[in-house]
């Protein structure tokens, strides 16, 4: 049981960590001291995507789900948890690609608007 529920908080640091790196730069707007871990975490995750391999998490859940009874999975962990919700037919390199250039994309025009000055203000939020 206590492996099940450590699986299940690496499932949830991994889910962090990959909100973090397409969202973290919009953190950074408001938070500019956040540049100094985001543009790593960024950096790590973008050349996941783009060198096909999987985050060191991804084996950590499957050997503790394992050591807990459970089933681990094949493939990365965008693979098995988000392409069942967005590529139903499974993610393809292309796909993989993709996601990396968006992620890349939106941190590029947010550190643009940061490089500028720019910062969230109570008006922008409403």
């Amino acid at each position: 049981m206590l492996y099940r529920r450590v699986a299940d908080l690496v499932l949830v640091l991994h889910l962090a960590f990959v909100a973090f790196v397409a969202l973290g730069g919009l953190l950074v707007l408001r938070w500019r001291r956040l540049v100094w871990l985001h543009v790593p975490v960024a950096l790590w995750g973008m050349a996941i995507a783009y060198a096909g391999f999987a985050c060191p998490l991804t084996p950590l859940e499957n050997r503790l789900r394992r050591l807990g009874g459970e089933a681990g999975y094949q493939g990365g962990f965008i693979e098995h948890y988000v392409s069942a919700l967005l590529y139903p037919a499974g993610l393809t390199r292309e796909a993989q690609l993709l996601l990396g250039t968006l992620v890349l994309a939106l941190n590029a025009v947010v550190y643009w608007r940061v490089a500028r000055g720019g910062r969230v203000t109570a008006g922008d939020r409403a």
